[in-house]
C-alpha cells in the first residue's frame, strides 16, 4: 500500500473539511513511530467531528479502520491513529502549546496539494 498517498488523501478530506495549515510530516525516517504524521487545526468542535468523520470516510476507502482515537470528548486534540500514518486535529491554542511541528522539525515536510 502506498501509505503517502493514503496521507495525501487523508489531508485532503481535512482540507474539504476547511482545516487549518494541514501539514504531512514524514517521521517515518527519522522515527518508528510511525510514517506520517498529518497536522491540522480545527475552529470549534463541530469541525473537529467532521473532520473525523471525513479522515475515516477517506481511509475506509483505503481498506483501513482507525486503531485508536483519542481525545474526542474534549476536541481540542484529537489523535488518530491508523498505524502508519497519524493524524492530529488541534483547536488553535492546543497545537501552539505542543507545536508537534518544532518538535519534529527534522522531518521533511510533505507536499500534498
Amino acid at each position: 500500500m502506498d501509505f503517502l498517498q493514503v496521507a495525501k488523501d487523508a489531508a485532503n478530506a481535512l482540507d474539504q473539511k476547511f482545516g487549518k495549515d494541514i501539514k504531512i510530516l514524514n517521521i517515518g525516517s527519522i522515527s518508528t513511530i510511525t510514517d506520517y504524521f498529518i497536522i491540522t487545526e480545527a475552529s470549534n468542535p463541530n469541525q473537529v467531528q467532521a473532520m473525523v468523520s471525513g479522515v475515516e470516510e477517506a481511509l475506509d476507502k483505503h481498506e483501513m479502520s482507525v486503531r485508536h482515537i483519542e481525545g474526542m470528548q474534549r476536541s481540542d486534540w484529537v489523535l488518530m491513529d491508523y498505524g502508519d500514518i497519524i493524524v492530529h486535529i488541534f483547536n488553535s491554542e492546543s497545537r501552539a502549546f505542543y507545536d508537534l511541528e518544532r518538535t519534529w522539525n527534522d522531518a521533511p515536510q510533505v507536499e500534498w496539494v
